[in-house]
C-alpha cells in the first residue's frame, strides 16, 4: 500500500516521506539538470500569474475581513511585479555558484591516508514561515539548488496563495529531472501541523523558523529535530554626535520607513543628545510626513512635539508597522549598554563621522550584521549577493546571518586508502 492510500498517516507525515525518499535522487542531479528545473520554475509563475494573483486575491479578502493589518497585509499581497521579481530571484540562484560537491580542504596523513572534505546536501529542510508568500518561491530555490528536499509549512494567512505557487512550481518540475516530490508543501493550517514537524526525527533534517517572535520560539524550544534559529528583528540605528545631519536622515528614514512589515527594518532610532539638541525635532517631522508614530522617552518628546510616551515594552517590540521608538542617548557607552539590553542580534547600525566611535560599535556589538553609515535594510540575500535567502540567522552555530546556498549544506569526508588499519 502506497503512503497517498495510508488514511492513517498524517498530512505532514506523508509528504515528509516523499520529500525524504526525493532526496536520495536530489542528491544524484547534476547542477544543469537542478538549474533547467529551477528556470522552468521561473518561466512558469511568469506563465501562471493571474492564476496566482487570483489566489492572492482570496488571502487578500480573508485578511481584511478578520482585521489584518495594511502592513501584514503589504507582505502578503502579490502583483505581477512581485511575481516578476520572484522569478528573477529564482534565475539569479541559477547563476550563482552551485556549492554541492565543492572540495573545501584535503590533506594526506603520515600513513598514506588521503582526507578529502565536500559539501553535500543536508537532506530533508522542513520550512516553517508566515505571511510572505514569495518565501515560498525563495525557500524552494535555495533548497533545490542545494540538492535537498523540502517541506514548507507557511502560514495560514497566505494559504491559497502557497498553494497555488506550490502547484505551478509542480507542474514545472513534471518536465524536468528534478522528483517534484522533493517539494511539498503542508495544506494543513492547524497548529498541529507545526507541532508534528517539530518532532519529525528521521524524515526532517533540520528546520528553519522564520516570522515573528513567538513562531520562532515555538519551534526552537520544543523541536527535537535540529533548528536554525531567525531571529526576531528588534534593530536599532545610533545617530552619533559627530553624525552628518542629511546621511543621518537619509538613513534613519530609509531604516524604518522603505518596508518596515520586514526584519531588517528598524524599530528604535537612539540619537545622541548632543545631535537630538540640534535635530531631532526637523527628524521628527520628516517621519510624521512618512505616517509614523514615534514614541519616545521622556528628553524626546520634550526636544519634539507629536511623540508619544514609550514604555518598557516599547523596547522590546518588534513592530513591523510604521512605528518607532526613539531614545536620547548621552554618547556612545549608554547606546551600546541599550542594544545590548534590547537587541535581537540581527542588524545594528552607527551613523557617525567618528573613526572610533564606528570602529568600537562594529566590534563590541554582537549581531549577525553591524553597520556603518548604512542602512540596516541590506542584511538581505539579494544584498549581500547570495540570491534569494532563506532566512537570517541570529545564532551562532552552523550559519548566522543571511542564508545563502552554502548555508543549506553540510559536509562529508571521503577518506581514501591502500588497506590501512588502525593499531
Amino acid at each position: 500500500m502506497t503512503l497517498s492510500n495510508q488514511t492513517s498517516v498524517s498530512e505532514v507525515v506523508q509528504k515528509a516521506s516523499l520529500a525524504k525518499h526525493a532526496a536520495q535522487r536530489m542528491n544524484m542531479l547534476t547542477t544543469e539538470q537542478k538549474n533547467e528545473a529551477l528556470l522552468k520554475m521561473a518561466d512558469a509563475l511568469v506563465a501562471e500569474q493571474a492564476s496566482i494573483i487570483s489566489a492572492n486575491e482570496i488571502d487578500l479578502q480573508r485578511g481584511r475581513a478578520n482585521g489584518t493589518s495594511e502592513s501584514l497585509l503589504d507582505r502578503l499581497a502579490l502583483n505581477e511585479k512581485r511575481i516578476a521579481a520572484m522569478a528573477d530571484g529564482l534565475r539569479q540562484v541559477v547563476e550563482l555558484p552551485d556549492p554541492v560537491g565543492d572540495l573545501l580542504e584535503q590533506f594526506e596523513r603520515p600513513n598514506g591516508m588521503l582526507v578529502r572534505k565536500f559539501r553535500v546536501p543536508l537532506g530533508v529542510i522542513g520550512m516553517i514561515y508566515e505571511a510572505r508568500p514569495n518565501v515560498t518561491v525563495d525557500a524552494a530555490a535555495l533548497c533545490l539548488k542545494t540538492g535537498n528536499s523540502v517541506v514548507l509549512r507557511g502560514g495560514s494567512a497566505a494559504l491559497d496563495s502557497n498553494r497555488r505557487i506550490v502547484e505551478v512550481l509542480h507542474e514545472a518540475l513534471a518536465s524536468s529531472a528534478m522528483p517534484a516530490d522533493a517539494l511539498q508543501l503542508i495544506f494543513s493550517s492547524d497548529r498541529s501541523s507545526v507541532d508534528e514537524m517539530l518532532k519529525l526525527n528521521g524524515l526532517i533534517d533540520v528546520l528553519i523558523p522564520r516570522g515573528g517572535a513567538s513562531l520562532i520560539q515555538n519551534v526552537v524550544k520544543n523541536a527535537t529535530v535540529p533548528v536554525i534559529e531567525t531571529g526576531a528583528g528588534i534593530c536599532h540605528t545610533y545617530i552619533d554626535e559627530s553624525a552628518d545631519y542629511e546621511m543621518a536622515l537619509r538613513i534613519a528614514i530609509n531604516a524604518k520607513v522603505q518596508r518596515p512589515s520586514v526584519c531588517n527594518s528598524m524599530e528604535t532610532l537612539l540619537v545622541h543628545e548632543a545631535f537630538a539638541a540640534n535635530h531631532l525635532a526637523a527628524l521628527a517631522e520628516q517621519f510624521y510626513s512618512h505616517h509614523t508614530e514615534l514614541r519616545g522617552d521622556e528628553r524626546a518628546r520634550q526636544l519634539a512635539s507629536g511623540m508619544k510616551a514609550a514604555s518598557e515594552q516599547d523596547w522590546d517590540t518588534e513592530y513591523n508597522d510604521y512605528i518607532l521608538n526613539v531614545k536620547i542617548v548621552s554618547g556612545l557607552d549608554e547606546a551600546l549598554a541599550h542594544i545590548r539590553n534590547h537587541s535581537t542580534m540581527h542588524s545594528e547600525c552607527i551613523v557617525t563621522e567618528h573613526a572610533g566611535n564606528a570602529e568600537r560599535f562594529l566590534q563590541e556589538i554582537d549581531a549577525a550584521a553591524v553597520y556603518h553609515n548604512v542602512s540596516t535594510r541590506f542584511t538581505d540575500g539579494f544584498e549581500f549577493g547570495f540570491g534569494a535567502e532563506i532566512g537570517i540567522s541570529t545564532q551562532k552555530l552552523h550559519a548566522r546571518g543571511p542564508m545563502g546556498l552554502p548555508a543549506l549544506t553540510s559536509t562529508k569526508y571521503v577518506v581514501t586508502g591502500n588497506g590501512q588499519i588502525r593499531g
